[in-house]
């Protein structure tokens, strides 16, 4: 579904991403974990086309698209979940969600939009109950639904998920992750950065930790739990408690 390739990119002179490298395959969870600063948010938003990469390759099913504008990424099937939610507090939850499906409806495919916005509904009752409301006044909790709900309005094959963990409550968290399983369960394919470690390991196949723009480990899950240096960098003291 997605290959990256030796991929650069950062801010003007400032060099964040060094020669990265990574698959995501068809229908699988991969988590890219790592402290504050590390350069994960920098390589979604590469992906997504919102940040132009300086050197390397992106393919998306198998096309190279590391020169492409953001909708193009959108029309082909790939779509971001922005950290911190960036939505349109004055607008409401619905308007924020047609926006999602704005490449739908330029290309006056409104039955697949009204299609996709039905199965956010189905997914997230509560945001069709509060349709009408400004989003600015949900919680933090329903904000991350509404913008998880944006971006599947576009009908994406590949999920980008920026940190939708953020500023939640611990139980809300096992919520959205449930979420998160589910759209995997109905054959999305989803790259999640996080520094959640814990919660994410526990629902992905794969997992990549980056320091400083470089990628240093990768394994499957089990393997990223069991090993003491990620133990000990990103998992906490409580990582028993938080598996019994």
């Amino acid at each position: 579904m997605l290959k990256i390739r030796n991929l650069e990119a950062g801010y003007d002179k400032l060099k964040v991403l060094k020669s990265i490298s990574l698959h995501v395959n068809p229908g699988e969870i991969v988590t890219i974990i790592g402290a504050n600063g590390a350069g994960k948010s920098t390589l979604l938003n590469t992906v997504a086309a919102v940040i132009k990469a300086t050197a390397g390759e992106i393919k998306l099913k198998g096309m190279n698209v590391e020169k492409v504008m953001p909708d193009h990424m959108v029309k082909n099937g790939c779509a971001l979940c922005p950290e911190g939610r960036q939505l349109y507090p004055a607008m409401t939850v619905r308007e924020n969600l047609i926006l999602g499906g704005y490449t739908l409806y330029g290309r006056k495919n409104k039955k697949e939009a009204d299609k996709n916005l039905g199965q956010v509904y189905e997914m997230f009752p509560v945001l069709k109950e509060r349709k009408n409301q400004y989003a600015g006044t949900l919680s933090g909790g329903e904000q991350q639904m509404v913008a998880i709900g944006r971006a599947l309005m576009s009908g994406p094959e590949l999920l980008l998920m920026d940190e939708p963990s953020m500023g939640l409550a611990p139980l809300i968290v096992k919520d959205i992750f449930r979420v998160v399983e589910n759209l995997r369960d109905q054959g999305k394919t989803i790259l999640i950065v996080e520094q959640n470690a814990k919660a994410v390991l526990e629902i992905a196949d794969r997992g990549y930790v980056m320091e400083t723009g470089s990628l240093i480990m990768e394994g499957n899950s089990g393997e990223l739990l069991d090993n003491n240096d990620v133990k000990r960098a990103y998992l906490g003291r409580d990582y028993k408690e938080f598996t019994d």
